[in-house]
């Protein structure tokens, strides 16, 4: 792989990792809700979750969904089911830090494993090893895919995560951080209409 198409590939995974998104959306809500060293655990998750899907996408799993259209029905059922589901524990929770009701930040692996039925990173990943990666050396070049994704990714979603921090203090007000939670689990959920089309 050339520099220059190294180059395009970190900014195509850094614009792509960046932008509004299922993952963006709730890190800002857990940065709000829990603070950023608590949701440290689930940022980590999406980076070694969606590391993991870009090699399997590389070794062919992306085919495999292009060969077997239920698969790929039902990965986005079940994808579009737990998106509603933590779009509507976001949208009730209703204070700073809350613990009781269940309400807790994501954890590492629940953030790796929901890589696996997150739309957006299915597009992302399929996209980046289609146009990435080289028939003649498809090893080395979904190495260098994955390699580039891993780099951008966690400065990224630090990103979202630290702008929830800095709204902390003017979402302290229960009313704030109700309408700002129930405006992030539409949010979320509004993030599956590409998927419907």
């Amino acid at each position: 792989m050339s520099a220059d198409l190294f180059l395009a590939l970190v900014v195509f995974a850094f614009v792509t990792s960046i932008t509004p998104g299922p993952n963006n959306f709730m890190l800002l809500a857990s940065g709000v809700n829990f603070g950023f060293w608590r949701t440290v655990p689930h940022m980590c998750g999406i980076g070694v979750g969606f590391f993991t899907l870009l090699v399997g996408v590389g070794f062919g799993l992306g085919a495999m969904l292009t060969a077997y259209p239920q698969l790929h029905l039902a990965l986005k059922v079940a994808g579009g089911a737990y998106l509603l589901y933590l779009a509507w524990k976001i949208a009730m929770s209703r204070s700073l830090g809350e613990k009781e009701g269940g309400t807790r930040p994501m954890t590492f692996l629940e953030a790796a494993a929901f890589q696996w039925v997150n739309p957006k990173a299915w597009v992302m990943a399929v996209t980046a090893m289609a146009v990435y990666t080289d028939p003649a050396r498809p090893f080395l070049t979904m190495l260098l895919v994955a390699t580039a994704f891993a780099l951008v990714n966690f400065p990224s979603v630090s990103c979202w995560a630290g702008f929830g921090v800095a709204l902390r203090g003017f979402l302290a007000d229960p009313v704030r951080l109700k309408w700002f939670n129930v405006a992030m689990g539409v949010l979320l959920a509004a993030t599956l209409v590409p998927m419907l089309r």
